[in-house]
């Protein structure tokens, strides 16, 4: 257990040396960590009763000013307060649809890759209809019908975005199942299971890994949209569910910027720097890639 130990914390080391000469994944590391520490802090910077609508401290759609650096909404609610506090919303939200999606991926990619025959086939056609399906469009499907809660959005999300991940890991399985060493544990009675848990599933981890950071993008974005389209929590805040009462103030009409402007640029900030994080750990990985740095 100790050389087990040992040499993961050696490959640990190693990672890092060589992610950290990657600059735009560093950049995006540190822009994640500082969002992940404030979003963790909400409650003690901003305090919860910034959602209150009836207890709100400004008029209706103050511009930024001393007292309020982001401006008010339509309830008088400070935006840069509403904006701490969504994020904690909006990180769950990606991290959690992210992860279920890579995890069904990872399963019938692997089962998929593993058996093969008829059962790889079907399975297969199966996920190739979900690939061609807009997965948006699925996506508010399932929230439509469904009630309209944060779980609901994750589910929803994650339902619908593991295909790119079980093609991914299934062609990995089966470049790791053509290696000898997988020959010789099934002829020493190594059954599917053992081979899929103990062989293939940490051969194709670094791979989940990459999909893992690059997803948590994707569902941030889907997320926000789906509440911008008011399918998400209304009882909760998102920075997708601030830009659908920015629109439903009619912001962009009256010319209020302040208002849409925060969350969008939230929303854009937070999946370009897990792009460069997922896009660094890829070429930490696999170097072939040539992804820049």
């Amino acid at each position: 257990m100790t050389l087990t130990w040992t040499r993961r914390r050696a490959s640990a080391v190693r990672f890092w040396r060589a992610y950290r000469t990657h600059r735009a994944g560093v950049a995006g590391l540190g822009g994640l960590a500082l969002l992940a520490l404030i979003a963790f802090a909400a409650p003690l910077l901003v305090g919860s009763e910034v959602q209150s609508v009836t207890h709100a401290p400004g008029g209706a759609l103050e511009s930024p000013s001393g007292a309020f650096p982001l401006g008010t909404d339509q309830f008088g609610r400070s935006l840069l307060g509403l904006l701490v506090w969504g994020a904690r919303i909006s990180l769950t939200v990606g991290l959690l649809a992210a992860v279920l999606s890579v995890a069904i991926g990872t399963l019938v990619g692997i089962v998929a890759g593993h058996y093969g025959g008829w059962f790889a086939t079907v399975v297969m056609r199966i996920t190739d209809w979900f690939l061609v399906m807009p997965t948006l469009v699925l996506a508010i499907v399932l929230a439509t019908v469904m009630s309209r809660s944060v779980w609901t959005v994750i589910l929803a999300i994650g339902v619908t975005t593991w295909p790119t991940t079980a093609r991914l890991v299934r062609a990995q399985t089966i470049a790791v199942e053509s290696r000898p060493y997988i020959e010789r544990a099934k002829a020493l009675g190594g059954g599917h299971r053992h081979v899929m848990a103990r062989h293939v599933l940490p051969n194709v981890m670094p791979l989940v890994l990459a999909q893992t950071t690059l997803g948590i993008s994707t569902a941030i974005l889907t997320e926000a949209t789906l509440a911008f389209l008011g399918l998400g929590d209304p009882s909760v805040v998102s920075w997708g569910g601030m830009l659908q009462d920015a629109r439903e103030a009619g912001a962009v009409s009256s010319g209020h910027w302040w208002y849409l402007a925060p969350p969008g640029i939230a929303v854009a900030l937070v999946a370009l720097a897990f792009t460069l994080c997922g896009r660094a750990i890829e070429s930490v990985l696999n170097p072939k890639l040539g992804v820049g740095r």
